[in-house]
């Protein structure tokens, strides 16, 4: 069973972008009773959406002055404001028309049940999947979505017994504008996504976002191990917030921190040494420090006992597309980083292994590629794909060996024949792009899939040539 908005029941609801999310908004809304007229500007999704028994309508035909639809609906990859806003929007916001997202229409329809609400740079949906297990493995209603995997309004109806634990991205979070998360996580601040929000300030506003609606018995959780983020606790601090800090590099006071490999609870007064990260070989980096800490800080506020939340941490698979071992051959180890779609979360990524065959490359994103450096020791060649492979071989080649292959299949069969070469077991094969995939893949998804194709078949072919 997934959620009705029955709120526009009778009225005349606008859905433009149709994503899963956009479909779900429809959906949801035309089950509560709305008139849902539905847009698109690719004609595929208008023909798709038009067969699902949805009617179709152009913004520009809608009288936005006279009988205007009480709200438009926008997906969360429509411009709202940058580069340039969708027409729609604008048309919207002269008219005084309420412009939301997915999200919105959750809290408003479910506005009992507790919200946990993760976003940050890099890191949120691993952090998000983890919360989620943790909660379910201890049987609390739980469901989990928005930006990772399952669409807001395709989650079940929960009530005050319930807790939704939402991914964010900074689209949706300028979308969003009556939630009050009970626990909000904001993990990191870096560069990306910055034509969508006019620049770093942007960027960063959207993000602080998911504080906005906090008050009473809420928490911002902060990672402050970037200067960005530690500004926001600071600022959320005085203004009367209760801040839990998160770090990987430093103690903090009333938070979550890494010392010595362990997980370190200091939100009381008696810190407590709680896991040691080695024990969870499932989410490796420092990086998944970060993830573990966050998890711990918002389970711990749901009421969660540091063992029942160890035992979750333990017994948590990792997440697809994300570091995920994919296969094992000689000891060396394939791992797909696919989700890695920008230089800041590859070099996490680096950061995990002593000594990689890396595969990189795509459609380029803003900030280049100067955060690699400290990590590139550890890199034995690089493999390159994509439209990025001739800036990236540019970048780079002053440090490390490269190689232009093109494709995906190119790159695995490359990358694989020099590691099982050279034969040093504890070796990694890593898919880590710091690019996008929309140049040769639909999705990062598509993207990590063809990885874990091709190294299933490369090893195949290298095992019956040797027999």
């Amino acid at each position: 069973m997934s959620v009705v908005v029955t709120m526009y029941k009778d009225n005349t609801v606008a859905v433009v972008g149709l994503g899963k999310s956009g479909l779900s908004a429809a959906r949801a809304l035309k089950e509560g009773g709305a008139d849902v007229l539905v847009w698109d500007d690719r004609a595929d999704a208008r023909d798709d959406a038009q067969k699902a028994g949805y009617q179709l309508a152009a913004p520009d035909t809608y009288d936005w002055s006279g009988d205007a639809p009480a709200a438009l609906v926008l997906s969360p990859g429509i411009p709202l404001t940058h580069p340039q806003p969708h027409p729609a929007a604008t048309a919207a916001g002269i008219h005084g028309i309420p412009v939301l997202g997915d999200v919105e229409l959750l809290y408003r329809a479910c506005p009992r049940a507790r919200y946990i609400g993760i976003t940050g740079t890099n890191g949120k949906s691993t952090t998000t999947a983890l919360i989620g297990h943790i909660l379910t493995s201890t049987n609390r209603t739980v469901e989990v979505g928005g930006n990772l995997g399952t669409p807001a309004l395709d989650l079940a109806p929960l009530d005050a017994d319930g807790i939704y634990v939402l991914e964010m991205s900074s689209y949706q979070l300028d979308l969003t504008h009556s939630v009050a998360f009970d626990s909000a996580i904001l993990l990191n601040v870096t560069a990306d996504h910055l034509d969508r929000h006019g620049g770093m300030d942007g960027y960063i506003a959207a993000k602080k976002r998911i504080f906005r609606n906090q008050g009473g018995e809420t928490a911002a959780i902060v990672g402050v191990d970037d200067n960005h983020c530690d500004a926001v606790a600071t600022a959320l601090e005085d203004n009367g917030h209760t801040v839990i800090r998160l770090s990987v590099t430093q103690p903090v006071e009333y938070g979550v921190y890494i010392a010595d490999g362990k997980l370190i609870d200091a939100m009381t007064d008696d810190p407590i040494a709680v896991l040691d990260l080695n024990d969870a070989p499932a989410l490796p980096g420092l990086h998944n420090a970060q993830n573990i800490a966050a998890a711990y800080a918002a389970t711990r506020r749901e009421g969660l006992s540091p063992a029942e939340i160890r035992d979750g941490i333990l017994t948590f698979p990792g997440l697809a597309h994300r570091l995920e071992t994919v296969a094992v051959e000689d000891g060396i180890r394939f791992v797909n980083d696919s989700k890695a779609t920008n230089a800041e979360a590859t070099a996490r990524a680096l950061a995990s292994f002593e000594r990689i065959y890396w595969i990189a490359g795509g459609r380029e994103k803003e900030g280049g590629y100067d955060v690699l450096r400290p990590y590139l020791p550890a890199v034995r060649k690089a493999f390159l794909i994509g439209e990025a492979a001739d800036n990236m071989a540019a970048a780079l080649s002053k440090s490390l060996e490269v190689e232009i292959c093109g494709t995906l299949q190119r790159a695995v069969e490359q990358a694989t024949a020099l590691a099982m070469a050279e034969g040093v077991r504890g070796s990694a094969v890593l898919l880590s792009p710091a690019c996008a995939s929309f140049d040769q893949f639909p999705n990062f998804e598509i993207r990590g899939t063809a990885f874990t194709e091709a190294v299933a078949d490369t090893l195949r072919h290298r095992r019956e040539h040797r027999s």
